[in-house]
């Protein structure tokens, strides 16, 4: 198991638990990350969720393996599913019931940057390392990126970390809207559950009120899901030209 679960006081903890790879996505790994939101909506005790990283880093994108592999088929069916599950993991993120709150450290790349982007609210460390990397390695943007990056920071930063491989770490992210508070490496776990215990003191009203946020603060022109899906054709003939 790579999903670490745990709740207390209704507040549910979802770690990253695979440090060797700096918490990379695999397939495998996404779908428990989907079935671990799936036990958090199932328990309506929890109001709050926080998600982190093992071993000093949030998550460095899709596992290098993973991508090798869409490089030669990207249609291929099996492939197709791969990537299918490691897009679920930060869709399926941002609709889990409860409020959920990214706590970031170290290097959040690529898809690792979408699931801390489909959160609600984003504490990160000074000196985190945000980029979507997706340019730097060939690769065209999957998962819906440009609308995440846009609909919290605008265009200017979404067209300069996206199109230009800008990286930031996280006072910018903050400036820009990216994140609530950057804070002390040491201190971003303890901000992030501070603000999570918070949301959890009533978990009913926490999850209505998630949802009404969502409905008003979401997607703009542009939905989420259909981002996904035009984002994926140029993608994949970018896996394929690697």
């Amino acid at each position: 198991m790579e999903i670490e679960l745990t709740v207390e006081s209704g507040v549910a903890t979802l770690t990253l638990a695979a440090p060797q790879r700096r918490n990379a996505l695999t397939p495998e790994m996404s779908r428990e990350l989907v079935a671990a939101a799936d036990r958090i909506d199932a328990d309506d005790s929890i109001g709050a969720l926080v998600i982190r990283g093992s071993g000093g880093s949030f998550c460095a994108g899709a596992h290098t393996t993973t991508l090798g592999n869409a490089g030669s088929d990207p249609a291929d069916e099996n492939t197709y599913a791969s990537l299918s599950a490691i897009y679920a993991a930060f869709t399926r993120i941002g609709s889990v019931r409860a409020v959920t709150i990214a706590a970031v450290r170290g290097p959040a790349v690529g898809a690792g940057l979408n699931l801390a982007l489909a959160t609600d609210l984003r504490i990160v460390a000074r000196t985190a390392r945000l980029m979507s990397g997706f340019q730097r390695i060939g690769l065209h943007p999957g998962g819906g990126h440009f609308v995440l990056l846009s609909r919290l920071a605008g265009r200017e930063a979404a067209a300069a970390m996206a199109l230009c491989g800008a990286e930031i770490n996280g006072d910018r992210a903050a400036q820009l809207g990216l994140a609530w508070e950057s804070v002390a490496d040491e201190a971003v776990e303890d901000r992030a559950f501070e603000l999570a215990r918070e949301a959890a003191k009533d978990p009913s009203l926490a999850r209505a009120m998630a949802r009404t946020f969502r409905l008003e603060t979401g997607p703009p022109a542009l939905g989420w899901d259909v981002a996904v899906q035009t984002e994926r054709a140029p993608q994949m003939w970018s896996m394929r030209r690697r």
